[in-house]
């Protein structure tokens, strides 16, 4: 009998802990489940996240007084571009002037198509510009260095541009703030123009509403919004990043420049 009883116990505890650890398997699971769902919603859904892209409709893009000058920009995620049929494209029936090209990132990467993308924007009569991918692996200096050792810019051309969206977790704000500054020194003491802040529109918010950055021109991205929700002086607006255009396979970044044609050409490097 007591043999018996002895077995029976063990198998109750192989059952106890058999049941534990499904119960915790599947707490660890819903948990996972969840966690992804409030990300994906927070950056991807969110009407005031970055990458929010129209689920169940077409991207809007916004009229208006001062929104006909219409660009684009591209890096190897467009693929090969068909130039000669990107030429004449039309965004709501204004023409494309202007096109901002992936250069750098990092310390050390080059966009594989940025050569090439460089070259032929300015072949096509496009207003080009190039921009670089501000990396947080990497000391600011370096990268500075390593867009201007990559990147000749023209008269013509647009000014540099950094493109920031994020900061090390364990940087303080201020830490964070000198090494973009540093970026943009070093770029500006080399062509002689205040270079171009992309970011996005929470992260302007959150990390460069100082006075120290109030020169600098922005780039605002900020998606499938009627208007610009941001309220400082911005001179480009990144307003969809779900636009197709003759010449580039999948979805391409649609931008508007905040000014005349004359104002753009007056922006870039005299």
């Amino acid at each position: 009998m007591s043999t018996q009883s002895s077995k029976t116990n063990s198998n109750r505890q192989r059952k106890t802990r058999k049941s534990s650890r499904m119960l915790r398997t599947w707490c660890l699971g819903g948990f996972v489940i969840v966690a992804y769902i409030f990300v994906f919603y927070y950056f991807f859904v969110g009407p005031t996240g970055f990458r929010w892209r129209a689920i169940y409709s077409d991207a809007v893009y916004p009229e208006g007084e001062g929104f006909e000058i219409q660009g684009i920009d591209v890096s190897h995620y467009q693929g090969k571009i068909d130039w000669e049929a990107l030429r004449n494209a039309m965004i709501q029936k204004a023409p494309v002037r202007f096109v901002i090209i992936k250069a750098t990132e990092g310390a050390s990467m080059i966009d594989e198509n940025f050569e090439d993308n460089f070259y032929q924007a300015r072949e096509y009569g496009f207003i080009r510009g190039a921009y670089h991918f501000y990396s947080t692996r990497s000391a600011a200096r370096k990268q500075a260095y390593h867009f201007l050792d990559k990147v000749k810019l023209e008269s013509g051309d647009l000014p540099p541009v950094l493109d920031v969206e994020h900061k090390r977790p364990e940087q303080t704000t201020e830490e964070f703030q000198q090494d973009v500054l540093l970026w943009l020194h070093i770029v500006e003491d080399k062509y002689h123009v205040k270079p171009i802040i992309y970011t996005y529109y929470k992260f302007k918010e959150k990390y460069l509403s100082d006075a120290r950055f109030d020169d600098y021109p922005y780039w605002i991205a900020h998606y499938y919004v009627d208007k610009m929700e941001y309220k400082g002086e911005w001179k480009f607006w990144q307003h969809t990043d779900a636009g197709r255009l003759p010449g580039i396979k999948g979805y391409v970044d649609f931008n508007i420049y905040n000014g005349s044609y004359y104002d753009l050409k007056q922006l870039t490097i005299q």
